[in-house]
């Protein structure tokens, strides 16, 4: 396996003065990770994410007002996340937020760079497999819905939605869905020409035909068939900053 990587950035979530302390001296044994920034509570740490898109989240579960799971609920992307709590009763729940590990306070040297060597394998390997797999404008695509099947160029495809359990794609006048989550398309994508609008769709760039000022800081687009599209209030920043000259 190849395992060059590379820089990874990270951002710590924990109201834990010392605790922040002991996750930095135990980083200090792996400096392939770079924490770029701390918080003490979930509505700094959004602001956080919003900034730096880290690869990499340390997270701790009991923080004040909200926890570490409302954080998770919120972001519109997902970093790879590694809880850090001193309780244990947490760790289905953590699991099935996509936890790529769960350490448990006091965290020994030992426990935590077990977790970075896998990581970093496994880092190497996603990075690959999104560089070969991922598609480019005139690719097509192969979607087949009860007895019909299309094969449309990503270029055609206007919008991804979120429907229940499925993912509906919208071309031309139609809209398939296909049993596949948002994120898992999204990693396929060519990042120049689609954009996550929100947790529940991804948008092509080039089936804009005008965007507006909507509420709360937020951005609403209208695609050329029409559909109208909010788009979230952080994302709305990375939309702007992606656009302007």
């Amino acid at each position: 396996m190849n395992n060059s990587y590379e820089k990874i950035t990270a951002i710590i979530v924990e109201d834990s003065r010392l605790a922040r302390i002991e996750l930095m001296e135990l980083l200090k044994s792996h400096p392939q990770i770079e924490v770029i920034a701390e918080a003490e509570n979930v509505d700094g740490a959004i602001k956080l994410m919003e900034q730096y898109n880290p690869t990499l989240l340390f997270l701790d579960i009991n923080l004040p007002e909200k926890d570490g799971f409302d954080l998770l609920e919120s972001l519109d992307q997902l970093p790879i996340v590694i809880f850090t709590t001193a309780y244990d009763e947490y760790a289905i729940k953590a699991f099935e937020h996509n936890a790529f590990d769960y350490l448990l306070k006091p965290i020994s040297q030992t426990r935590f760079s077990k977790t970075i060597d896998k990581l970093l394998p496994y880092l190497s390997d996603k990075q690959q497999k999104i560089k070969n797999k991922r598609f480019n404008q005139d690719s097509q695509i192969f979607i087949k819905e009860g007895g019909q099947c299309w094969m449309p160029s990503i270029k055609h495809i206007s919008l991804f939605e979120i429907m229940g359990n499925y993912t509906s794609v919208y071309f031309e006048n139609k809209h398939p869905l296909v049993y596949k989550s948002l994120n898992q398309i999204e990693k396929n994508l060519p990042t120049a020409l689609f954009f996550r609008a929100n947790r529940q769709q991804i948008i092509n760039i080039k089936h804009i035909a005008n965007v507006e000022t909507w509420f709360n800081g937020k951005l609403k687009v209208k695609l050329k068939n029409h559909k109208e599209i909010e788009i979230s209030r952080r994302q709305s920043l990375k939309f702007r900053q992606m656009l302007e000259l």
